[in-house]
């Protein structure tokens, strides 16, 4: 008789064999940390830009425009390991992970919409640029992305492991051009952001994934009211809990610090440090 009554899923979306084959043990250099912040002005803020622009902004669009400027404040957060020498990214490129639900019930995927130069951008840039990825990804015509999908599928289960550690090994570590064989060059950033709010969770630690070499995950939770203290008086304020895992091979606290720092100044004053309305 078995030990336990199973029977094989067969059904695997790319993404969840993915995960298969990225993780073999829990042992890792993974900090996690959650930040609270006043969220009122932001709330504002973004049905202020709705009017004014006409454009679907969310919290998303924010936290992914503090993010790129934490990493111009602090370059050296924006960078990867190369034979376990610290190699800093010339450019900042940000990554936003898309839910793919149009394989019929109970089957989802995840995709990554980036952009790149995004502190350079402007939300409305930020926002009309990560709409269009948004919408190829969803509607699956982006193609490196699909041709990638496709090149998974053929990979067995038991050759995962070797296959993503030998992929990231040339990507990352060699730094070469993979796109040729339907690995989109650069897909992750040097920092990706996954909005948990939308699920409908408060707090959510990602864990770092290793053959995407992005050392920082930003898991914005849901936007809540609760009792907070202003001027000395209780009254009921928006929060929100932002959820980061990190690399500490080569980010601690000081560049944490910055990512902290920054994060709170764009989002509890928006209308002073993001786009003019």
């Amino acid at each position: 008789m078995a030990h336990l009554e199973l029977f094989e899923k067969k059904d695997v979306s790319s993404f969840r064999k993915i995960a298969i084959g990225s993780w073999r043990t829990t042992y890792d250099p993974t900090v996690y940390g959650t930040l609270t912040v006043r969220m009122d002005k932001a709330m504002e803020y973004i049905e202020r830009f709705r009017q004014v622009h006409g454009r679907k902004l969310t919290v998303t669009h924010l936290v992914t425009k503090a993010c790129a400027e934490a990493l111009r404040r602090c370059p050296d957060a924006n960078a990867i390991l190369r034979f376990n020498k610290i190699y800093v990214r010339k450019k900042i490129t940000i990554s936003v992970l898309v839910v793919q639900t149009d394989q019929g019930d109970g089957k989802v995927d995840l995709a990554a919409a980036k952009i790149d130069d995004a502190e350079k951008k402007s939300l409305s840039d930020i926002a009309d640029e990560m709409q269009a990825a948004v919408d190829r990804v969803r509607l699956r015509k982006d193609e490196a992305m699909e041709k990638g999908k496709s090149t998974i599928k053929m990979i067995p289960f038991v050759l995962m492991n070797a296959f993503l550690r030998f992929v990231a090994f040339l990507m990352y570590t060699l730094n070469i051009d993979m796109s040729w064989a339907g690995m989109p060059r650069d897909a992750f950033g040097g920092l990706t952001v996954t909005n948990v709010g939308s699920l409908g969770l408060e707090t959510a630690y990602v864990p770092l994934v290793p053959y995407t070499r992005v050392p920082i995950f930003v898991a914005p939770g849901l936007v809540k009211e609760v009792p907070v203290v202003e001027d000395g008086k209780i009254v009921i304020g928006k929060v929100m809990n932002i959820n980061a895992s990190f690399d500490h091979r080569f980010i601690d606290g000081y560049h944490a610090s910055v990512l902290s720092k920054t994060v709170h100044e764009y989002l509890e004053d928006p209308f002073k440090h993001l786009d003019p309305l």
